[in-house]
């Protein structure tokens, strides 16, 4: 019997023991969680006394920057010079530019601004533009070829065939431009002034052509005349010449017949 009372006051006991610490567990990771929660600069959900923020809110970038050994995170709406924002599920990073003065980056190895004096060509900084490039319109770009300054096209000029604006169905117009600024005077590094397309109008004859037409058609009706008042002329004397071989015939034949 006192047995029986022993093992149960041990059972007791150790339940005892075992709710006791599930309430100390629970009061240790509650401290836990609140001494990681508390104290973060505005825009930071979590954070830690020794590392910053660790995960920024929504919308915002986290910025990872060193102090001594230690990496300390900030939250950003942007990201700063020198870095280009990338955005994931998980949460928005600020990543260093990787190209050498650099100062603003599409990615890690494509820049978009370099520092001041330097000039910028296919995503990476120079002193001086590569051989055949030179800065465009006075900007830190560099371009090639060597850009000329243009002024805008001008209006097509009338179909033409030959230098003629007439006499033909298919010809050329043309329109020019004019070269306003050429890269240390050299206008042989220009694009063309001038530039021709096909066109296509309705035939008609030149003035010349419809005079020189009607002349042609006006000696070949006074030919036409001629003739007819020669044929006509050779008609008559045939019908002349017919009568009198006729005539001749019948005195022929009267004076052939006997007297009665």
């Amino acid at each position: 019997m006192q047995l029986g009372l022993f093992v149960v006051a041990v059972f007791l006991s150790s339940m005892d023991l075992t709710g006791s610490s599930k309430v100390v567990k629970g009061k240790r990771q509650r401290r836990i969680s609140t001494e990681l929660s508390q104290g973060c600069a505005r825009g930071c959900d979590l954070c830690s006394e020794f590392n910053g923020c660790l995960r920024c809110s929504p919308k915002l970038f986290i910025l990872l920057e060193r102090n001594d050994i230690r990496q300390i995170g900030i939250c950003l709406p942007s990201c700063p010079l020198g870095y280009f924002g990338l955005r994931n599920t998980d949460m928005n990073k600020c990543i260093k530019c990787k190209i050498e003065n650099c100062e603003s980056c599409f990615s890690r190895n494509f820049c978009t601004k370099c520092k001041e004096g330097l000039y910028l060509h296919k995503g990476r900084c120079y002193v001086t533009c590569p051989e055949g490039y030179s800065a465009a319109n006075g900007t830190m770009e560099c371009s090639s070829p060597a850009q000329c300054e243009m002024s805008e096209w001008g209006p097509w000029g009338p179909c033409s065939k030959k230098r003629k604006l007439c006499g033909f169905k298919k010809g050329n117009e043309e329109r020019t431009r004019r070269i306003l600024q050429a890269p240390s005077g050299d206008v042989s590094l220009c694009p063309p002034t001038t530039e021709v397309r096909r066109c296509t109008v309705q035939k008609n004859q030149c003035p010349e052509g419809k005079r020189k037409k009607k002349e042609e058609q006006g000696k070949q009706d006074n030919a036409n005349g001629n003739r007819n008042r020669k044929d006509t002329k050779d008609a008559k004397s045939g019908t002349k010449k017919k009568k009198g071989r006729q005539r001749g015939a019948a005195a022929a034949v009267t004076s052939a017949s006997p007297p009665q």
